[in-house]
């Protein structure tokens, strides 16, 4: 199962709208089909590990990493496979919490006459299927905000000069990091101080994952790197209703994607436009910054993973904040999160934390 696992984890960022899920195959105590579902969706892991094994299929146990799908989509639901191609046994840790499969896969299978047994690794396949299934059960995508700051939890100098506060280990980890997202997403003030691309450099991949920008009022830069790519790699702009209708043609006309949201109190209402990502398809957005939208995704309690890069720096109380204004007057409304994870990345230290619930 930990190797149906692995494979599912290779198709995070490039499987949506469907889970990245792994299958393994074993027969007689011999590997004889593995597969991940393809970047795109399809076909699906099932499918392809069946046709890796062949006959040897026939009586032999099948590692999947979510419940087989049990609709008839774009292709026949992965149940059918199954128990066409003879499988005696079915290990699947989850559910999966679509209403169209929802337990009718594991039912089918049943049905069928072969054996099912569920539970298997099941904290670490929820924790990699964690954008699937909230994305079906709560509309919007998993949110994973990252933060690279000095010691003192700045991410510039007063002058606002912050390339670079983290190492070169780290940022090809923050890179390793965008590949496994769905979208990567930045503020409008990361886009003008930064000018960024947010793409994938260094690692050698071809798939890219999807690009957004928040911003009310458009006021990003027209002569930036993301307006000259955006014909090139996929650019969604999420802004309010006050924007100006002439900027918006102007960003549609370079082939960027307009997304309009509501506004609530002078900023995008962040929770539906987490709505409108999910209906969208996405299931993980890796959010970049800066300050500004990170408090607001906090305080919105829509942060579900944090990832803080800390470097061995000192930039004192007149530097930028990594996090907004949050308005708190008690330590009691502050989010709290849980260390899950840390290590060492060349000279910085890298923390992952799981947002608490109450």
């Amino acid at each position: 199962m930990r190797l149906a696992l692995s494979l599912g984890r290779r198709g995070l960022g490039g499987t949506w709208p469907n889970p990245a899920v792994g299958c393994v195959i074993v027969k007689d105590g011999r590997i004889v089909g593995r597969a991940r579902t393809v970047d795109g969706g399809r076909p699906h892991a099932e499918t392809q590990a069946l046709a890796q094994a062949g006959a040897r299929a026939r009586g032999a146990t099948a590692y999947v990493t979510l419940e087989p799908c049990a609709h008839h989509g774009a292709t026949p639901p992965c149940a059918n496979a199954l128990i066409d191609a003879g499988i005696a046994r079915v290990v699947a840790p989850i559910e999966d919490s679509d209403d169209r499969v929802s337990g009718q896969g594991f039912a089918m299978l049943r049905a069928a006459g072969i054996e099912v047994q569920t539970g298997l690794c099941e904290a670490e396949a929820r924790h990699d299927h964690a954008g699937f299934l909230l994305r079906v059960d709560h509309g919007r995508p998993l949110i994973t905000l990252k933060l690279a700051s000095s010691f003192d939890g700045r991410i510039a100098t007063r002058s606002g000069e912050s390339q670079w506060i983290t190492g070169p280990q780290s940022r090809r980890l923050v890179h390793a990091m965008r590949h496994e997202h769905d979208a990567v997403m930045v503020g409008a003030g990361t886009a003008r101080a930064d000018d960024p691309t947010l793409v994938v450099r260094d690692l050698g991949v071809t798939r890219q994952p999807l690009r957004i920008v928040t911003s009310r009022l458009l006021d990003i830069p027209m002569g930036g790197r993301l307006a000259k790519s955006a014909a090139d790699q996929p650019l969604w702009i999420c802004h309010g209703g006050e924007a100006d209708p002439l900027l918006v043609k102007v960003w549609q006309d370079l082939g960027a994607t307009m997304i309009p949201c509501a506004t609530r109190g002078g900023f995008i209402d962040l929770a539906s436009m987490l709505q409108a990502f999910g209906d969208k398809g996405l299931t993980r957005v890796f959010c970049e910054g800066g300050g500004v939208l990170a408090a607001s995704l906090l305080r919105a309690n829509l942060v579900d993973q944090l990832v803080t890069f800390t470097a061995g720096i000192a930039l004192g109380g007149d530097g930028r904040a990594s996090v907004g204004a949050l308005a708190l007057d008690r330590l009691a409304q502050a989010p709290k999160f849980r260390l899950s994870a840390h290590h060492q990345v060349g000279a910085d230290m890298v923390q992952y934390w799981e947002r608490q619930t109450p």
